[in-house]
């Protein structure tokens, strides 16, 4: 007899997963594609979503509410910018539009427009799902041990 192995650390998991808003938007999911396959720690998933995990087993189905400190973040309102809004003169801008900035080290920052006034325009470079409650439903389909 084979010993049921339940996820902690030194397991691999392979699970299908949605990732659902208060309002019940669906943010992501593996539903209808090929289920994901993660080590635990390997950084794949935030640790808040991955400690909700340990203890389960292949054919487990639960559903976690993972608050933003156990999520993505409360959110930071240093991370807001101000920005002149002369430099968007080639594009048009509308609240929520995410526009993809480069950093000092060649690297993409993600932004969303936050306001946009006549001079400035607000740009929150916090994570989209920074200060939100996120349902993690998921289905294990495999634990093993690596």
């Amino acid at each position: 007899m084979t010993d049921i192995i339940r996820i902690g650390h030194d397991t691999e998991v392979t699970l299908h997963f949605t990732l659902k808003l208060p309002s019940g938007e669906v943010v992501d999911t593996t539903t209808g594609k090929a289920p994901a396959t993660f080590k635990v720690g390997d950084g794949s998933l935030l640790p808040g979503f991955e400690q909700s995990l340990f203890g389960l087993k292949a054919g487990d189905q639960r559903s976690f509410v993972i608050e933003p400190e156990r999520g993505f973040g409360p959110g930071s309102p240093q991370n807001i910018q101000t920005m002149p809004r002369d430099q968007f003169s080639d594009m048009e801008l509308e609240h929520g539009l995410l526009i993809i900035f480069r950093d000092a080290a060649g690297g993409e920052m993600p932004g969303v427009v936050k306001a946009i006034h006549d001079n400035t325009v607000e740009i929150d470079f916090n994570h989209p799902l920074a200060g939100k409650d996120i349902t993690f439903e998921v289905e294990i389909i495999a634990v093993k041990a690596v």
